[in-house]
């Protein structure tokens, strides 16, 4: 069913649909959808995402509407069943760009940012102690608060849809749209409802309507589906580094009130990970008695036999973790979500014809500060504004968001990632993981990013191009969970609330990058000896949600679907949309695109 929003009712248009899907219904046959007539909404603005970078350009523009008299028709479409539920982050917000946004964000009812950041420190991890160590002076924190990300999302969602914007949560957007000849994007056709795995319509089958616009901003995060797509299709990464990302995995508990230090900010480095994996740890004491902890791992880890999960299981058992997680502590919450860190040397174009990429869809965060919603909230402003302009000039032809391209060059966002460019490339020089620590401390305190070099990422073709074979790895022995401090996958990700229609068609396949075929059984099957024969079925382990197993093909019933007595299940209704797999697959055939909208996690508004 259609959630209406704002002042224009698509009910007319959707029983027109409702028309259509029944005849559909009662033949009960494949259908070309190609070829299904679709509703058709214009607008002028289609935003797809509403996470801080969508709902900060959504909320640009109707402030500008304000300042010069013409309106515009704004919509927004979140693929989570509402605003801020596919949100994950124990975040430290640096609250600049909501300055600029909202100057009187301090007296609006119910604001989110309660509780400010009062200290910052880094401790270095053995097995058994830690050690206060210095932290770069980006990390600090004077000024900053910790906040529910999930949240302060929902917070400015609310703002958005007071200023007159469209707001479409459970609306997951499936494909691009392209002007006649193919040249620029021409808004979002939403994913279709009601369709069986076998291709057939079912009883609440509704085919996906589009919204044309004027000007499309993607603003869905890393490894977006629709980013993918614009990317490839318009070549934006060529003049860039390839995009490198990280992983984070967090909880969060309610500790007892011995252990509760109201605005405390720690990270760590050292174990649980090697000498040879990029990663750390957090903690951030929140308002209202809640910690959020996590790790998170570089997607260039060399081990197939590595956990992202179960090394944060087993970094609760540190005695620093256990005391914190001590007495009358409770966990609440469980998520995991990739993260961009290629930094300023992996941000694509920004712009092509007829729109652009805004917030971590085309990365931003800054890994030094270990923070990007101020980067993203200022880059979706920075592309309202060139929106607004090219929506008052009243143009036929295709948007050319080339000006905001050049805003984000003068703006503090590129000067903010640009003093800290060379840090995280450090890790994969020569120097390895101890030498990029003592170069990252002598750039970040002494040289502050003005240095005549710039590190590159472009020997790093993918992550998952640095996974080596398991012959060339010793597996990892991990403890057995030890409850209340540390439980198994599935205990944990029920408190993600992941829930997908079952019976609809698969949104994970083994198919190759821009493939749009069905999967094969002998593609199928190939992945399957990779993976097995030659990185120990890594998704098994690396999945944060159980969704990959490689398991014993009892019967032989697989066929070409297997190799060497083993099959691949993927259990889609367990993906919580991290899109690890999209990016750490060695045999790099997992393609993540949406399901139908409304699935997924529903992280709570009142929890990190």
């Amino acid at each position: 069913m259609l959630r209406v929003v704002g002042t224009r009712s698509l009910l007319t248009r959707a029983l027109a649909r409702a028309f259509q899907s029944s005849a559909l219904r009662r033949n009960g046959e494949s259908i070309d959808l190609s070829s299904v007539e679709r509703v058709s909404d214009n607008v002028d603005v289609c935003i797809v995402g509403g996470g801080p970078a969508g709902l900060s350009a959504a909320i640009r523009i109707k402030q500008l509407e304000q300042e010069k008299g013409k309106e515009f028709r704004v919509v927004v479409i979140e693929k989570g069943s509402e605003i801020g539920s596919h949100i994950l982050s124990g975040a430290v917000i640096e609250p600049r760009a909501l300055n600029e946004l909202i100057p009187n964000w301090r007296d609006t009812d119910g604001h989110p940012l309660r509780q400010p950041a009062v200290s910052s420190s880094m401790r270095f991890f053995t097995p058994r102690y830690s050690f206060p160590v210095p932290h770069p002076p980006q990390m600090g924190n004077k000024g900053n608060y910790i906040v529910s990300l999930s949240q302060f999302t929902s917070w400015l969602g609310g703002i958005a849809e007071g200023l007159g914007v469209e707001l479409y949560p459970g609306f997951a957007g499936s494909s691009l749209l392209y002007s006649e000849d193919g040249h620029a994007v021409a808004g979002v056709r939403l994913n279709d409802v009601g369709i069986n795995r076998e291709g057939r319509p079912k009883d609440n089958f509704e085919p996906g309507m589009e919204f044309r616009a004027k000007v499309t901003l993607l603003a869905e995060g890393a490894r977006g589906s629709l980013t993918k797509t614009a990317v490839r299709r318009f070549k934006l990464q060529k003049d860039s580094d390839p995009q490198t990302y990280g992983f984070g995995v967090k909880e969060v508990w309610r500790v007892d009130p011995s252990q509760y230090r109201p605005g405390e900010v720690i990270h760590t480095m050292g174990w649980p990970l090697d000498m040879h994996t990029y990663g750390g740890g957090w903690v951030y004491h929140m308002a209202d008695g809640l910690v959020s902890l996590g790790l998170v791992v570089g997607l260039d880890y060399a081990n197939p036999y590595l956990s992202p999960y179960r090394e944060l299981q087993r970094m609760k058992h540190h005695p620093y973790f256990a005391n914190l997680l001590s007495g009358n502590s409770t966990r609440i919450a469980y998520g995991a979500r990739t993260l961009n860190e290629g930094g300023l040397q992996s941000v694509p174009r920004l712009h092509f014809p007829g729109g652009a990429l805004i917030g971590c869809s085309a990365g931003f965060v800054n890994v030094a500060k270990i923070k990007g919603t101020h980067n993203a909230m200022k880059t979706g402003m920075l592309a309202a504004e060139a929106a607004y302009d090219i929506l008052l000039a009243d143009d036929n032809s295709p948007a050319n968001m080339s000006a905001y391209e050049k805003a984000f060059k003068d703006s503090w966002v590129y000067s903010d990632l640009d003093e800290v460019r060379n840090l995280r490339p450090s890790f994969n020089t020569p120097l390895g993981i101890y030498g990029g620590i003592i170069y990252s401390g002598i750039d970040s305190l002494l040289l502050k990013g003005r240095t005549p070099w710039t590190f590159r990422n472009s020997s790093r073709v993918t992550d998952a191009a640095h996974t080596h074979r398991a012959s060339q790895c010793n597996p990892i022995e991990y403890p057995p969970p030890q409850p209340p401090l540390s439980t198994d996958l599935m205990t944990a990700l029920a408190l993600t609330g992941t829930n997908h229609a079952e019976d609809q068609p698969a949104h994970l396949r083994v198919r190759t990058e821009g493939d749009d075929l069905v999967e094969s059984s002998e593609r199928r099957g190939e992945h399957v000896r990779v993976n097995v024969e030659e990185y120990a079925g890594l998704l098994g382990r690396a999945c944060p949600a159980g969704v990959y197993e490689y398991v014993d093909d009892e019967d032989g019933s697989s066929g070409k679907d297997g190799w060497g007595g083993k099959k691949l299940v993927i259990n889609a209704q367990n993906c919580i949309h991290c899109k690890l797999c999209d990016v750490k697959t060695p045999t790099q055939d997992i393609q993540w695109t949406v399901p139908e909208g409304g699935g997924g996690p529903k992280y709570s508004s009142s929890l990190p």
